[in-house]
């Protein structure tokens, strides 16, 4: 009520200025889903121009209008449809609704498209990251890797002086525990 008295209230050229300024896109399709009506921001975010959109099937704008038929077909309000037109790189969040005294379905867009972007640079720095641990672990290991060959190498050779001054040492100890054994007898 409150609604009927201040639209009856508001001269057209209000309403004409609202539906030129807000920054949400705002299409009106008969039901034909032939487009009568677009605003400035909906022409904006497809890269149309008025005269190219109206008259034109909505399809040949937004591809698919399923979303469109189901509203034609049951009524019913479809809210918070948030739909990508990845050729364009937007995400806007739908509100469309049958406004079924003038035979029209209206759709209200609203440009989600900045989280779009935030997501796929999210998304990209992940990987970034992802790629750059992998790296370093990698790199890591080939380190341990030349570590324990290294190391490896340095026992080798550590074992082979070892059993060569055990040999040197070893005749000795023979000859020192023969001569003992000599002694004794």
């Amino acid at each position: 009520m409150l609604t009927q008295s201040i639209g009856a209230n508001v001269p057209n050229h209000l309403w004409q200025l609202l539906w030129e300024y807000d920054p949400n896109g705002l299409i009106v399709v008969d039901a034909d889903l032939y487009i009568r009506l677009v605003n400035p921001a909906f022409c904006q975010m497809f890269h149309v121009k008025p005269d190219d959109a109206v008259g034109q099937p909505a399809e040949t704008i937004l591809d698919d209008v399923s979303d469109f038929n189901r509203v034609w077909e049951t009524g019913t309000v479809v809210r918070h449809h948030l739909k990508e037109y990845r050729q364009l790189g937007l995400l806007l969040n739908q509100v469309i609704f049958p406004i079924e005294d003038e035979g029209i379905v209206a759709c209200i867009m609203t440009d989600f498209s900045h989280q779009l972007a935030q997501k796929r640079e999210l998304s990209k720095l992940r990987q970034e990251t992802i790629k750059q641990v992998n790296e370093v672990v990698n790199h890591q290991m080939k380190v341990v890797q030349e570590i324990a060959g290294l190391l490896g190498e340095t026992t080798a050779e550590t074992q082979v002086s070892l059993l060569k001054i055990i040999q040197m040492l070893q005749p000795e100890a023979i000859d020192s525990l023969s001569l003992l054994n000599t002694d004794d007898s």
